[in-house]
């Protein structure tokens, strides 16, 4: 064998090793690699478990706080309404025992007012006991004129009592009287007063306290309403207030004409020397 056959086996020898050595150096570096990536997907396997284990682990947990949560809070509103109510019974114990303090007291004071308002009536009925009899002697219930004069005017008057006047016989002092004046040439004169003084003789009236007349379409009130039978001439006066649909007017005195049917409205001057009959 030449020295040139040898170098070229020796070359070829060379090779095929190199070769074989890469070949089995790749396909094991393929394994270890395979091994590696196995490994790792079994440890991310792994971990992946571990972690949703503890996922888990905390939603419970959580599930958990949460019913706590809820359970304290309930138990704090059951307390809360627990102590809400003691409030309420307590108020309202102290609400009734005031209104029931003050009930008390008002009846009290109405008990008091009453025997005071008693005793103050049994008083002036002891005082005025006397008097009373004496007036009481005189007394008529609904008491009725009818009269007319020598110029035709008629002179109605009711009233629900009177009794006779102590300073003169012939004159009836009414309670609650209502009157009219009629005649044939003129309107109607309506009246209406708490008290009147009649005369029996001359037939001339005095009414006063709250005094109404009405005439044609006026309303008057006024406290002293005079008719003088024997004049023709009535006067009322003291307050006067004049009213119909147009107008209101305040006046010193008016003055009828019985007769004549004519008014006169006068300023307060004029009734300086009238009589002025009060109760």
């Amino acid at each position: 064998m030449s020295i040139k056959s040898l170098i070229q086996s020796l070359i070829l020898l060379l090779i095929i090793i190199i070769v074989a050595g890469v070949y089995f150096k790749y396909f094991d570096t393929k394994k270890n690699l395979v091994n590696e990536l196995t490994l790792s997907n079994e440890t991310n396997q792994e971990k992946l478990e571990e972690l949703e284990k503890k996922i888990s682990d905390l939603e419970q947990k959580n599930k958990q706080l949460n019913q706590k949560i809820k359970n304290d809070k309930a138990a704090s509103n059951n307390i809360l309404v627990k102590e809400d109510k003691k409030e309420i019974d307590v108020i309202k114990e102290n609400t009734i025992s005031k209104e029931n303090n003050l009930n008390a007291k008002k009846s009290d004071d109405k008990i008091k007012i009453e025997e005071d308002a008693i005793e103050t009536k049994s008083k002036k009925i002891n005082e005025k006991e006397k008097p009373k009899k004496k007036e009481i002697k005189n007394l008529v219930k609904d008491v009725e004129y009818t009269s007319v004069d020598q110029k035709g005017n008629k002179f109605y008057l009711l009233a629900t009592s009177g009794k006779s006047n102590i300073n003169n016989s012939n004159i009836l002092d009414l309670e609650n009287v209502r009157g009219k004046i009629t005649s044939d040439t003129r309107d109607t004169i309506y009246i209406v007063s708490d008290f009147a003084q009649y005369h029996s003789i001359n037939l001339n009236s005095k009414f006063y306290e709250n005094v109404v007349i009405n005439y044609q379409d006026k309303q008057i009130n006024c406290i002293n309403f005079d008719i003088n039978m024997e004049t023709n001439k009535a006067i009322a006066y003291n307050e006067v207030i004049i009213t119909d649909p147009k107008s209101t007017i305040k006046a010193g005195m008016v003055e009828f004409d019985l007769k004549t049917k004519n008014i006169d409205i006068k300023p307060e001057s004029a009734i300086e020397n009238i009589e002025v009959l009060r109760f």
